[in-house]
């Protein structure tokens, strides 16, 4: 890995976070740590486009639960630029607000999984994208532990020099599989913060699916 002296390192972990658990948070301290970054920065999307919006939970109500599963932590923060746009909230699109705003002092660091890694080239303006920020591919839960030469060439050679590997603690969790719980009327602590649990009760989230 290219690291290019003086400059701040970013960490942006984009999502629905509809809601936010646990793997959420274990990915970007992990990514903190490893890369040495300077700050982790959460930007829950306010319109994601490869989703039908009907089935997605308020932003506000979205945005409020990632604001409180990272107020402990002291170099994690939340940002609501994508719900400051009209349209989708394209991945591409941040990270240009972004590369803009720190004019040319920040490296950026994209937080995300393995399997959305490799689908980068349908995302919107792909070639962008790698040009303006780096890549931290999280480990898949159920891929052996060690395996990520495997998943690094599946990837064109022009994705592959700006993805970093990143293997964590397996936890298998998803957003989804907790939206179900709750309709069923199942548990879903430990799974995601304490803070996290008491506001989807608060708010009746989820219920219905």
């Amino acid at each position: 890995m290219s690291i290019k002296p003086g400059k701040r390192r970013l960490g942006i972990m984009g999502g629905t976070f509809d809601p936010i658990h646990l793997g959420h948070l274990v990915a970007a301290e992990e990514a903190y740590h490893s890369f040495n970054l300077d700050k982790v920065l959460f930007i829950p999307a306010a319109r994601p486009p490869h989703k039908n919006l009907e089935n997605v939970t308020n932003i506000s109500n979205r945005l409020q639960m990632v604001e409180l599963a990272t107020a402990a932590n002291s170099h994690f923060e939340v940002l609501d630029i994508e719900t400051k746009r009209q349209g989708p909230s394209y991945t591409v699109d941040t990270i240009r607000e972004l590369s803009n705003e720190y004019n040319g002092t920040t490296e950026f660091f994209f937080i995300t999984g393995e399997d959305a890694i490799l689908q980068i080239m349908n995302w919107r303006d792909p070639e962008v994208l790698l040009q303006l920020t780096n890549f931290i591919a999280v480990s898949r839960y159920g891929r052996p532990a060690g395996e990520h030469d495997h998943f690094m060439a599946q990837l064109p050679e022009n994705v592959r020099k700006k993805v970093h590997p990143l293997e964590i603690p397996l936890i298998g969790v998803s957003s989804t599989d907790i939206r179900e719980r709750i309709a069923k009327g199942r548990s879903i602590r430990y799974l995601v913060p304490d803070v996290v649990e008491v506001y989807i009760r608060e708010k009746s989230l989820y219920l219905y699916i």
